[in-house]
């Protein structure tokens, strides 16, 4: 009687040598990779990043950030600490750096071997118990041929994360400056608004006044009371868009409860006294962009992944399984066994699929990437050039309303004044020059909003982050026309 049976011992210490590697620390330690967002991010906007992991880094962050708000009123580089510290959407995104250096971390462990073990004839008396053992063990060797392959890919994706999330980074912070513009901007409306009711207040209530002593007409009184009844719903409705606007702030920042109970203030800053060019915007954005260079790095991903791709074209599955040989045979009572080592090695014939096909996608992929990588180099090219473009045109116009515009009406009010003192003028010719002039004032307000706004999308368009908002879009309030108030 000859019985098999395979010997796990058998070629085990070839197979696993041959499966040793060491795994880079840049993977392994804690916080991986986030060591670079940190650093970025302090260079391009110099802010503060945080990972919490722990329960007890989240509830010292809630403190510093409850510290920073509760019951202040918050500048813009406030606003943006808050948020870069505390919105959780941002730390999914320092998540998926954990994540992606775990993927690579797992790339470079060697696969285990897979071992396989039988029992057969079991009560078999002429051979002990048992009539055979089988078992064996394998191992992938096209996983060791392709892992230095496989981590530079891995490695690749490692450092794409990294940089997306600066990119995360740099998008929150722009977008929570520009959150606070609005919000403040809002407030900046619902004042002028307020003052220009008040002005109407007083030509309703003398619209009525006269109506009822027969010097004003039924139509005349009507275009009054038409006019600050318009302006009241303005004035509403820019309460209703201060309120929301300041939402929108809180919920970037990710503040709840009672930490909402903060304030911003009533009036953007005034304008800077000049603002000049850049100096080679374009080649700034080049230098600069991350998401530029995140682009670069798929272009590096996709050489790997052909690379990869080449080596695996023919041969896609290869094991090797090693072991031995038992022949277990009873003679007169005796159990004699014989032992051979036995040596496998499994792949699929490619007879079929040739791996043609393969390569021509990961050509193509290669070829996308490098498209996109061109096209992403010209957009951001005309990006930073638009960029400053609204950036230098919005100045100006603020500029204009407020060195021009507002003095105009200004003076228009306060010669209009002298003349109702003198008895020249009448009291609605008087509230006309001063609702044109809080017109100015207000125009002059969303100019000056659309000018930061233009600001951070210079900053944008020559770090990243930018939203695709064009500079300086939303509508800003005007004034209701009415009763010679036209504009």
């Amino acid at each position: 009687m000859r019985i098999r049976t395979l010997s796990l011992a058998a070629g085990l210490p070839l197979i696993l040598g041959a499966c040793a590697t060491a795994i880079p620390s840049a993977y392994t330690e804690p916080k991986a990779g986030f060591a670079l967002v940190t650093q970025e991010t302090a260079a391009t906007i110099g802010k503060r990043t945080a990972f919490a992991e722990t329960r007890a880094e989240n509830i010292a962050l809630a403190r510093e950030v409850r510290a920073m708000v509760q019951g202040k009123t918050i500048s813009a580089d406030t606003a943006v600490q808050v948020a870069l510290l505390n919105n959780k959407g941002l730390q999914a995104a320092y998540a998926n750096v954990g994540m992606s250096a775990a993927e690579a971390w797992q790339q470079a462990t060697p696969e285990n071997p897979v071992v396989s073990i039988g029992v057969l004839g079991i009560g078999a008396a002429e051979l002990g118990a048992y009539r055979a053992i089988e078992g064996m063990i394998a191992t992938n060797i096209l996983d060791a041929q392709t892992r230095k392959q496989r981590v530079a890919l891995a490695d690749v994706n490692f450092r794409t994360a990294q940089l997306q999330a600066v990119n995360n980074t740099l998008a929150l912070a722009n977008q929570t400056r520009q959150a606070w513009i609005n919000a403040v901007a809002a407030f900046e409306t619902v004042s002028h608004l307020r003052q220009a009711k008040a002005t109407s207040d007083a030509g309703s209530e003398l619209a009525r006044k006269l109506g009822e002593t027969g010097a004003l007409n039924k139509a005349g009184q009507a275009r009054e009371q038409a006019f600050n009844a318009e302006l009241a719903g303005q004035l509403a409705q820019a309460r209703l868009n201060a309120a929301r606007a300041k939402e929108d702030l809180t919920r970037l920042m990710g503040l709840w409860g009672g930490d909402v109970a903060y304030y911003v203030p009533d009036a953007l800053p005034e304008l800077p006294r000049a603002v000049g060019r850049v100096d080679n915007v374009e080649a700034r954005a080049l230098r600069n962009r991350v998401d530029l260079r995140v682009a670069k790095l798929g272009l590096e991903a996709q050489a790997a992944a052909f690379g990869l791709t080449e080596q695996t074209r023919l041969v896609t599955d290869l094991e090797l399984i090693a072991g031995a040989e038992v022949e277990r045979e009873v003679d007169a009572g005796n159990i004699k066994t014989e032992t051979t080592p036995q040596l496998e090695l499994e792949f699929a014939i490619p007879i079929y699929d040739t791996g043609k096909a393969r390569m021509r996608k990961a050509e193509l992929a290669y070829l996308q990437a490098a498209n996109v990588l061109a096209e992403r180099a010209v957009n951001l090219r005309s990006e930073a050039r638009a960029a400053e473009t609204a950036y230098l045109g919005a100045y100006r116009i603020a500029r204009h309303y407020r060195d021009v515009l507002v003095p105009l009406r200004r003076t228009v009010e306060e010669e209009g004044l002298l003349s109702y003192n003198g008895m020249i003028t009448n009291t609605f010719e008087l509230l006309t020059d001063t609702r044109e002039r809080l017109a100015a004032s207000l125009e002059s307000a969303n100019a000056k909003r659309a000018f930061y706004l233009a600001q951070a999308d210079l900053s944008a368009a020559i770090y990243g982050g930018g939203t695709g908002r064009a500079s300086g879009s939303g509508t800003g309030a005007t004034l209701a026309a009415g009763s010679g108030a036209g504009h």
